[in-house]
C-alpha cells in the first residue's frame, strides 16, 4: 500500500509536517481483525439498541420524568455518543485495513472521545448524589432535585468536559509531527498522537495525568464516599422491604460504576506503567473500556430497575 507524500526520510524529517495520521488497528493481530470485529459489532449494536430503548421509554412515559430516570437518560445518550465516536472507525479498520485520518479529523475524534468520557464519569457522580438524597433525605427529595436543577447539572457536566479537554487539544496543536504519522491504534487519543511529536510532549503528559486525576479520579472518590454513606443509611432502615428496594436500586448503580471505573483505570495505568504488557492487549483493552460500559449499562438497568424493565417489555406486546 502506497501512502505517497505522507512518508519522509530521516534526512529531512525536521522540515516536514504531517497533515494526516495512519491508524493501523491492533498491532500484531492484523490477520485476526476481521474475526475480532464480530463481537465488537455485536456489542456496538447492543449498546445502541439498548440505550436507545432506555431513552425512548423515559421520553415517552411522563411518569418516569424524575431525577433518577432523567440522569439515566443522560447516561444512555452519552453512552451512544461515546461508542459511536470510536467504534464505526474501528470496524472500518478491521474490515478494510489501515485508514488515513486527517489531522483535523483526528483532533475532533480526540476531543469528543475525552469529553464524552469525562461526561460519563460526571453523570455517574450525579446519579450517586441523586441516590444519596433519595435515601438520606427522602422527604426533601422532590424539592431539592427539581427539573430546573437537573437541567443546570446537565449543562455543568458538558461545560466541565469542554473546559478540561480544550487545553489538551491546544497542547497537541503546539507539537510538530515529522518523524512518523503511524498510530498503532484504532482511534485517535491524546497520548497516542503526542508520542509522534518531534518536540517534547512532557507538558501534554503532565496535563493529561493531572486532568484525569482531578476529574475522573475525584469523581470516583466522591462516588465511593456517597455510596458508603448510602449503604450506612440503608442498613439503618427499620423496614426490611425498604432495605431490599434501596439495595436493588443502588445495586444497579454500583454494578455500572464498578464496570466503568475498573476498566478505565486499569487501561489508564497499564498504558502509562505497564511496559511489559503486550501492545495488542493494551489496544484491545482501550477499545473494551469504551464499549463494555455502554453495552452493559442498559442490560444492568433493565434487569435491576423494575420500572424500566416493565416498560421495555411492554413495547414488545
Amino acid at each position: 500500500m502506497d501512502f505517497g507524500h505522507f512518508f519522509v526520510t530521516k534526512r529531512n524529517y525536521t522540515s516536514t509536517q504531517f497533515t494526516s495520521f495512519l491508524l493501523t488497528g491492533v498491532p500484531g493481530l492484523e490477520d485476526f481483525q476481521i474475526w475480532i470485529s464480530i463481537p465488537f459489532s455485536f456489542m456496538y449494536l447492543l449498546a445502541v439498541i439498548g440505550n436507545g430503548l432506555v431513552i425512548a421509554v423515559v421520553a415517552h412515559d411522563r411518569s418516569l420524568h424524575e431525577p433518577m430516570y432523567l440522569f439515566l437518560t443522560m447516561l444512555a445518550l452519552n453512552d451512544v455518543l461515546l461508542c459511536t465516536v470510536t467504534v464505526p472507525k474501528m470496524l472500518f479498520i478491521f474490515w478494510q485495513g489501515p485508514s488515513l485520518s486527517t489531522f483535523a479529523a483526528c483532533l475532533t475524534q480526540m476531543f469528543f472521545l475525552h469529553a464524552l468520557f469525562l461526561s460519563e464519569s460526571a453523570i455517574l457522580l450525579a446519579m450517586a448524589f441523586d441516590r444519596y438524597v433519595a435515601i438520606y433525605a427522602p422527604l426533601h427529595y422532590a424539592t431539592l432535585l427539581t427539573g430546573s436543577l437537573i437541567g443546570k447539572v446537565g449543562l455543568a457536566l458538558v461545560a466541565r468536559s469542554v473546559v478540561v479537554v480544550i487545553p489538551g487539544v491546544l497542547l497537541i496543536l503546539r507539537l510538530h509531527f515529522c518523524r512518523s504519522n503511524v498510530i498503532h491504534h484504532t482511534y485517535c487519543e491524546n497520548m497516542g498522537i503526542a508520542k509522534l511529536a518531534c518536540n517534547s510532549f512532557t507538558l501534554n503528559s503532565i496535563y493529561g495525568l493531572t486532568a484525569a486525576l482531578l476529574t475522573t479520579g475525584l469523581d470516583c472518590i466522591l462516588i465511593s464516599l456517597s455510596y458508603w454513606l448510602i449503604l450506612r443509611t440503608v442498613f439503618q432502615l427499620p423496614s426490611r422491604e425498604a432495605r431490599k428496594k434501596s439495595f436493588g436500586t443502588c445495586g444497579a448503580h454500583i454494578c455500572v460504576i464498578l464496570i466503568f471505573y475498573t476498566l478505565a483505570f486499569f487501561s489508564f495505568f497499564t498504558h502509562r506503567f505497564g511496559h511489559h504488557v503486550p501492545r495488542h492487549a493494551l489496544i484491545l483493552l482501550a477499545n473494551l473500556y469504551l464499549l463494555v460500559p455502554p453495552t452493559m449499562n442498559p442490560i444492568v438497568y433493565g434487569v435491576k430497575t423494575k420500572e424500566i424493565r416493565i416498560r421495555v417489555l411492554a413495547l414488545g406486546t
